[in-house]
């Protein structure tokens, strides 16, 4: 799932992740990308920081503190790289900061990494 208020940005992973196999969910804001969530039940949320209404942090909260949804991975997408902004998203319960603009290798690569983490624990590896 991609979730981010920038068609541009939007279009751009759905195409990156999408020549890679994967299965992409849109959603254009927080409040949006929820319901999509509970709708999908996605293996990975991609999710933007700064979006008016309800933004990427407190998305990723209300994300993090349902037993339903807790262990989706979710990753912050923001041209934000501050210490601060960092340690917001830990706090909030991201798994990981991935810095726009991204590219194809680097929104793959995050995919890759957080679907492997996810079938040694539902394996036991």
């Amino acid at each position: 799932m991609l979730i981010d208020d920038s068609n541009t940005i939007r279009r751009s992973g759905e195409i990156f992740l999408k020549q890679a196999g994967c299965d992409v969910v849109l959603a254009e804001d927080g409040f949006d990308g929820l319901s999509k969530v509970v709708e999908h039940h996605p293996d990975l949320i991609f999710i933007d920081v700064m979006m008016p209404r309800l933004d990427g942090y407190q998305a990723c909260a209300l994300i993090k503190n349902n037993n339903k949804f807790r262990t989706i991975p979710v990753i912050m997408l923001t041209s934000k790289d501050t210490l601060f902004d960092r340690a917001r998203g830990r706090l909030v319960g991201s798994d990981q900061y991935l810095i726009k603009p991204f590219n194809k290798k680097s929104i793959v690569d995050t995919v890759l990494a957080h679907t492997r983490k996810q079938e040694e624990k539902n394996y036991g590896y």
